[in-house]
């Protein structure tokens, strides 16, 4: 009688600690993650390998042009081709820390990262993309000044300001993201719905509280996302408001044409943001969260450097002016 009892009182906090032990186990056996990505088409992995790749190579390929060209022509050395110029670096950063990785995927078939690797890739993909937000602000405040505020144009920004704005620009990033990673602990399962590491769906494999790191992520989000929006809505709200404010059908045909392409980007890459955001996370609309991921990740960085150099003359004089360069140094080496 004494033995069972002895037996019942030791039997469940063994079952306690086994449960306990299995958890921490979860915890640190979970090395990796499997992105699921397009996987639900292995039909279309070819195609779909193909289109990013290229993609990829015309993202790189034009920005790269941008940033050689800003560098290299004096005539584009100017305020705002000095933030077109790091805007373009940007985006390169920004697709190569997702679409090689899924187009390695897409390749191999292979679409395990590891923890580390994703959160990584969550880290740089947060920062750059923080970083865009007000980097467009910066540009639509630049395109303000001009149309708005002609007097103190020179005034309002200089290059001490710019260099300032543009550094203020990048660690907001970095500092956005830096406070919401170290709150992520990841269990099983480890299938991630996406085809690269979001916050969303890293959201749903976290061991903490996500009320926590929503709310952390809610507060920064405000803090760092909102009053770059708010700041570019108001500056081309001023700008439209004056632009049709002027008489001369000339002066408003040049004020729309300084500032259409950057006003193009800026819907491109917010609309489709917003989009995601509003969403809501449910299995009707993955596909659709995937397609409006792709605009602000791949599609938006790629027709970047076709918006700005279509509709800008200068762009494309310089453009001209390079390739002539580059064919008299070639012409004279092969003499």
């Amino acid at each position: 009688m004494g033995s069972r009892t002895t037996i019942s009182h030791i039997h469940p906090p063994t079952e306690i600690h086994f449960e306990l032990i299995q958890n921490r186990t979860n915890l640190t056996a979970n090395t990796i993650f499997i992105l699921l990505g397009f996987s639900y088409h292995p039909e279309l992995q070819t195609l779909l390998f193909l289109a990013f790749l290229t993609i990829f190579m015309l993202t790189v390929v034009g920005n790269l042009v941008i940033v050689v060209l800003v560098v290299s022509d004096g005539h584009l050395h100017t305020l705002m081709y000095f933030f077109l110029g790091n805007l373009s670096c940007l985006e390169i950063c920004y697709t190569s820390t997702i679409i090689p990785r899924l187009v390695f995927c897409l390749l191999t078939g292979d679409r395990t990262i590891s923890v580390h690797g994703c959160i990584l890739q969550y880290f740089f993909f947060g920062s750059l993309a923080s970083t865009e937000c007000y980097l467009l602000a910066v540009m639509s405040y630049d395109r303000y000044l001009p149309i708005c505020r002609p007097l103190r144009n020179t005034y309002l920004m200089n290059g001490r300001i710019c260099f300032g704005l543009l550094a203020i620009s990048w660690m907001t990033g970095v500092v956005n993201v830096s406070v919401i990673t170290p709150l992520l602990l990841f269990c099983v399962p480890n299938e991630i719905e996406h085809f690269f590491c979001d916050l969303a769906p890293l959201f749903k494999l976290s061991c903490n509280s996500t009320h926590l790191v929503e709310l952390v992520t809610f507060i920064f989000a405000s803090i760092h996302t909102l009053p770059p929006f708010l700041l570019t809505l108001i500056s081309y709200l001023c700008i439209i408001i004056n632009i049709l404010q002027m008489r001369s059908k000339a002066s408003r045909q040049k004020a729309f044409s300084t500032c259409s392409s950057h006003f193009i980007v800026v819907t491109l890459f917010y609309g489709s943001l917003i989009c995601v955001c509003l969403l809501p996370e449910t299995n009707t609309w993955k596909e659709l969260h995937k397609t409006f991921s792709l605009f602000y990740t791949s599609f938006t960085p790629m027709f970047n450097p076709l918006i700005y150099s279509l509709r800008n003359r200068e762009i494309k004089a310089a453009l001209v002016r390079t390739a002539t360069k580059i064919v008299n140094v070639t012409h004279t080496l092969s003499l």
